[in-house]
């Protein structure tokens, strides 16, 4: 009976540990002028539920703004502003969500981000189970060609299947050390 217990407890810490987290992705974005952000565009797609991390020197922000507060680059109006070097923003709402640098002249410079958010995260760590959620960006006309791509990764931590197969493994091990 006590080994049943400790195999219930250990399937309990391998569920929350490996499964659990497998329905969030973080994206990461360095956040400066001078870059290309219509590439963190392709097959990046953002779910309810995931992180985005702005990594930025002194000198910038990240401004949640309105659409068209992000269309025509207006500053003053954030919904929310930081200004710490490093900023994480959870998607908790499905739909479009709009990030400016509110420095002036930076939004202007090509340092916007628009993200759609799919409403349900899908096994692979981010997406959704229905409907677009590539992001959508609105890059600098000027200078364009001379920018530098932004360094962006989508870490998904475990997937389920990978996490079903974990915990599969460790149950047969613990059930062949058994016997």
């Amino acid at each position: 009976m006590a080994n049943l217990s400790s195999l219930v407890g250990c399937l309990a810490i391998i569920f929350f540990t490996v499964v659990a987290p497998a329905f969030s992705a973080t994206h990461s974005v360095e956040w400066s002028l001078g870059k290309d952000y219509s590439s963190l565009a392709t097959g990046k797609p953002y779910a309810i539920g995931d992180t985005i991390v702005f990594n930025y020197g002194a000198g910038h922000t990240v401004d949640e703004v309105s659409e068209s507060d992000y269309k025509s680059c207006t500053l003053g109006n954030s919904i929310s502003s930081d200004s710490s070097g490093t900023t994480s923003i959870a998607l908790k709402t499905a739909g479009s969500h709009y990030f400016i640098c509110a420095i002036p002249g930076h939004c202007d410079g090509g340092m916007k981000l628009s993200v759609n958010v799919g409403a349900a995260a899908s096994s692979d760590g981010g997406g959704d189970s229905g409907g677009s959620t590539t992001p959508k960006t609105t890059p600098s006309p000027t200078s364009e060609s001379r920018k530098a791509a932004p360094s962006a990764s989508a870490t998904a931590v475990l997937k389920p299947f990978k996490a079903l197969f974990v915990t599969c493994a460790v149950v047969l091990s613990y059930a062949l050390a058994l016997s």
